[in-house]
């Protein structure tokens, strides 16, 4: 099993010189007179070395053992609780929670990069306290005085973990059909019964209570997406005085026996007249859930960047010490039986893919994670709304195509390895296992696709497209007579352009047929993934110029930046002329088979 190593330097030049963290916090009014590079830098380094000797050692462990389920009860893998009362205590919980609530009020997108370390290091570990951030930010938003005071100072210690309750095994990511009820009680909560499914977290013994996230149904609620209601419904009920009490109906079931995540309780929920109380406005649970689901989605998209940094590393470290044949252009190694395999085209393809996965997607979710801190914290009105735009175009793209990518990446690494990487104790096969998830789950890839052109493009009039093309288009601009940069901004402004040709033309089609959008959708998303991140390759590219220009010490790690990128536009974006054509194909060949003669 390859032993992980927090990229810091790589992450280091994302936050600090792409994206200038710095600066971007001194805007920030609540961040300005707190956040400096150093502050960032130490909370980097101390997650590092948490990740790399505390849970990168259990990953294969989790994945080995699995959780077990005995009459309710979870017991998680060998390690995972004692590694989760280190993580408390060095109070990465707390990171960016209020103050009020014993939060340490950093921004979140610090938060996203040690998300990133923890993921590829010991992903079905992070789910534990991953799911509980987005509990903290739905009561943070959604919750009452009353109900913050008694659930947030526990959550965000992370004393009590929280989950998310959504999926129905009738139901699955059509959340309009649930069936779960919520019946009002005297005392002014209500008793909700109802089964759910894939809650991940939802039941285990790392933590004293759990605070589900729960949807249902209110008595003679629409029916419908408009008639859903959101609750806290916690494993053991509240004391008095705040403390745990009394079991609450609430009691897993089962847990999933899956294909990856062993690590991870992925579990049935049975809720039973449980205790629960409503956050924000009856049948309003849907909108108050996005906060949750945004974040989750967000978090989806790490898991995609974790799989293609961890397949990359394996890969790597194999690459250059596995001897098999000889460089077609001669010995490399003529003092050895035969060359290391990193030599062979064929492989440096795939560790290229990799590499270049791996940092344009860590562009890519950092750029997401300093977006919503201006959501949460801009200074202006103007500002918040723009970042919201942006994150809103971005999200479906990076959930989907970081997963994608990141699945193709953990393929790569099997293949490197060859029959090494099917073998478990190397490691390669478990990436593939655990990151197939991710395409799922928050939405399936199809799903994003539509919410991304239906709903985000086309659904207003491409006016949040604009927003993000006309700054590519200002870059492109900027850097037309830098000829250093031609080779990149050529054809990332004809790509832009096109962007913008291919979106009216799909519009045109589906004011015909709607279903132009559905059959256009998911290749879209692939067109859409590719030309961000050569719009965030360009730009790193840029600033490695500028680095070596400069006269850095640095020269080999901002060359190989420079390689990096020119092999993405050489190797990579060119995949989107396939799907253009495919797009172009319209939605005929996929629908004028009847379902009945579809056979077997």
């Amino acid at each position: 099993m390859p032993q992980y190593k927090a990229p810091l330097r790589d992450m280091q030049f994302v936050l600090h010189e792409l994206l200038n963290a710095e600066e971007h916090y001194a805007k920030l009014p609540a961040f300005s007179d707190t956040v400096s590079r150093e502050l960032v830098d130490q909370y980097l380094e101390a997650a590092a070395d948490f990740c790399e000797n505390e849970l990168s050692p259990l990953n294969q462990v989790g994945d080995r053992e699995g959780c077990t389920w005995n009459d309710g009860v979870v017991t998680t893998p060998t390690g995972f609780k004692e590694a989760y009362q280190k993580y408390i205590e060095l109070g990465f919980p707390s990171l960016s929670a209020d103050e009020e609530f014993g939060g340490q009020a950093l921004p979140n997108s610090l938060g996203i990069s040690i998300s990133e370390m923890v993921g590829t290091a010991n992903w079905a570990w992070g789910m534990y306290p991953g799911l509980s951030h987005g509990a903290v930010r739905t009561l943070e938003h959604h919750g009452s005085a009353e109900q913050k005071a008694a659930y947030l100072p526990n959550l965000v210690s992370g004393v009590w973990t929280g989950t998310m309750c959504l999926t129905e095994s009738h139901a699955g990511s059509d959340l309009g059909i649930i069936r779960t009820k919520a019946e009002p009680q005297a005392d002014g909560s209500y008793a909700i019964s109802g089964e759910k499914i894939f809650i991940s977290a939802g039941e285990h013994d790392m933590a004293e209570n759990i605070v589900h996230i729960v949807l249902a149904r209110l008595p003679g609620a629409p029916k419908g997406t408009k008639g859903i209601s959101l609750f806290i419904v916690p494993k053991f009920n509240l004391t008095a005085d705040g403390s745990v009490g009394e079991r609450n109906g609430v009691r897993c079931g089962s847990i999933e026996h899956k294909m990856g995540i062993h690590g991870n309780s992925t579990c049935v929920i049975n809720f039973d007249n449980a205790k629960g109380f409503l956050i924000g406005p009856e049948n309003r649970g849907l909108n108050c859930m996005f906060t949750f689901m945004n974040t989750a989605r967000i978090g989806t998209a790490v898991q995609g960047l974790s799989a293609s940094e961890g397949a990359f590393q394996g890969a790597l470290t194999y690459a250059k010490d596995r001897l098999a044949m000889r460089s077609l252009t001669g010995p490399k190694a003529p003092e050895k039986e035969a060359d290391p395999i990193i030599v062979h085209p064929a492989v440096r393809n795939m560790l290229f893919t990799q590499k270049a996965f791996a940092e344009g997607g860590r562009a890519l979710v950092y750029l997401l994670a300093q977006h919503a801190d201006v959501v949460e914290k801009g200074a202006t009105e103007e500002e918040r709304k723009f970042s919201d735009n942006i994150l809103s175009l971005l999200t479906p793209i990076a959930k989907a195509f970081l997963t994608e990518t990141g699945s193709e990446s953990a393929k790569h690494g099997v293949q490197v390895f060859g029959g090494h990487g099917f073998i478990s104790e190397h490691g390669m096969e478990q990436i593939v296992r655990d990151t197939r998830i991710s395409c799922l789950y928050e939405g399936t890839t199809e799903i994003q696709a539509i919410d991304l052109l239906g709903r985000k493009v086309l659904g207003t009039q491409g006016a949040m497209l604009k927003d993000f093309t006309k700054i590519i288009h200002k870059f492109a601009e900027a850097n037309k007579d830098n000829a250093a940069m031609a080779e990149f901004v050529a054809p990332l402004a004809t790509l832009n352009k096109e962007w913008g040709d291919l979106t009216m033309q799909i519009g045109m089609k589906a004011m015909q047929n709607p279903d132009e959008v559905g059959g256009a959708a998911v290749d879209y998303l692939y067109f859409s993934g590719y030309v961000t991140l050569a719009f965030l390759w360009a730009r790193m590219a840029l600033v490695a110029q500028e680095a070596l220009a400069a006269g850095t010490t640095e020269v080999d790690f901002y060359n190989a930046k420079i390689t990096t990128a020119r092999f993405y536009f050489k190797k990579i974006l060119p995949r989107v002329r396939a799907h253009v054509d495919v797009i172009a194909g319209g939605v005929d060949p996929l629908m004028t088979l009847d379902a009945e003669h579809f056979a077997f």
